[in-house]
């Protein structure tokens, strides 16, 4: 990069800077000029086109919801069957509520399927703008609660259920956690929280320290908000923004992820502390040397595997603490 790079280009590790040109020269322009259509377009053609971690099982689902039915993918460690009573994870991409698919999210969910011995289940969520607030939320409420009933059929203990996703997906994972705390039981045993989007206010420091930088600014992050919650949305509506939520207690246990380099960074970090303050447990760790979107970028980041295997050892401690049901 040049003489006129921004202040935080020297943060990103060699690894970092070379993704970072390789997805400017991919976009061409802002996510927001691009638009719905064309950027998933882009963002399709540059996914992999091959998976790196085989899994004996991969199954293809469809599950009901109150609009209709959604595509989901499960994912089953080798050696498990259906007769395992395994725990699961559900996983909700990123992607800004705009974009994201069950094929961006594949090789993540095989990595943690593989590494956690959990089962994972990904859902296909409905996009915005076509489909906005609360469309995506229903989606994953409905299919969460079908999962909850139909587990045993898939081999899942019903009782040893989480719920994860990055970015969009943390958000969707977070506000999840919250409904569900509202007398809709089971909670999640646990949430894997990914630079989750969890305020719509844009006032932290770190929106202004990094707002151009790579994959997420902080112009395409308001255009992504708006695309989802629409024009005349609540701000104070804690099931779009979880960290308008009165209390956080009473929810589960929670990892949460950060990325150095990322607008996102404070409100996930912020969101940690006030989970810890209402008494939530909390692990917390923020990857130097990376941005945005690092953890589903497998093979580009030595840390992307570092997060993995950190959400790995999660579910597995996590799985020894609840025992079986």
């Amino acid at each position: 990069m040049n003489d006129d790079a921004p202040a935080w280009w020297n943060l990103l590790d060699d690894q970092a800077q070379a993704v970072a040109r390789m997805i400017t020269h991919v976009l061409q322009k802002p996510i927001r000029e691009l638009g719905p259509e064309q950027a998933r377009a882009l963002l399709n053609t540059a996914s992999p086109a091959e998976s790196i971690t085989p899994l004996d099982h991969v199954e293809q689902l469809t599950v009901p919801t109150r609009a209709g039915s959604i595509r989901a993918r499960l994912y089953r460690a080798d050696g498990a069957g259906r007769d395992c009573n395994s725990p699961a994870i559900v996983y909700l991409h990123g992607g800004g509520f705009v974009l994201g698919t069950l094929d961006g999210a594949d090789e993540l969910c095989r990595a943690i399927a593989a590494g956690s011995g959990w089962t994972v289940v990904s859902l296909d969520y409905r996009l915005a703008p076509e489909n906005p607030y609360p469309a995506a939320l229903e989606d994953c409420l409905d299919a969460y609660a079908w999962l909850t009933r139909t587990a045993p059929e898939l081999g899942i203990d019903p009782g040893r259920i989480a719920i994860g996703g990055d970015s969009a997906g943390g958000n969707l994972a977070a506000a999840l956690c919250l409904h569900r705390r509202g007398g809709h039981a089971p909670l999640p045993v646990t949430q894997v929280l990914a630079y989750p989007a969890v305020d719509g206010t844009f006032t932290t420091p770190s929106w202004s320290e990094f707002a151009d930088a790579p994959l997420l600014s902080t112009a395409d992050a308001r255009w992504f908000w708006d695309q989802y919650v629409g024009p005349g949305h609540r701000a104070d509506d804690h099931l779009a923004a979880p960290m308008r939520a009165e209390s956080l207690r009473g929810l589960p246990s929670a990892l949460i992820l950060t990325a150095e380099v990322d607008p996102i960074r404070d409100d996930a970090e912020a969101y940690a502390a006030r989970l810890q303050r209402d008494g939530v447990p909390v692990s917390l760790t923020r990857y130097t040397g990376v941005f945005h979107g690092f953890v589903t970028e497998i093979g580009a980041f030595a840390q992307t595997k570092q997060a993995i295997d950190e959400v790995c050892l999660h579910l597995r401690e996590a799985a020894q603490r609840i025992g079986r049901t």
